[in-house]
């Protein structure tokens, strides 16, 4: 299924400014991404969060190598 919706120029992120507490996550606006060749842009609702993130957070769990930021 494909749509010829206009895409917004931005979009809401959570960043994690620092380990920590919750406390240090920081809703940000970013730019939408454009996909590139063999692509697709998805539109997500909802996220789960499990316990490595909870641990990145804290800063007690590295991000795999080639992790987006």
């Amino acid at each position: 299924m494909s749509t010829n919706a206009a895409l917004p120029d931005t979009m809401k992120a959570i960043e994690i400014s620092q380990p920590g507490a919750p406390d240090v996550l920081v809703v940000t606006e970013r730019p939408v991404p454009v996909p590139q060749a063999g692509e697709l842009l998805v539109k997500i609702a909802a996220a789960g969060v499990n316990r490595p993130d909870v641990l990145q957070r804290q800063g007690n769990y590295a991000p795999p190598p080639g992790a987006s930021d």
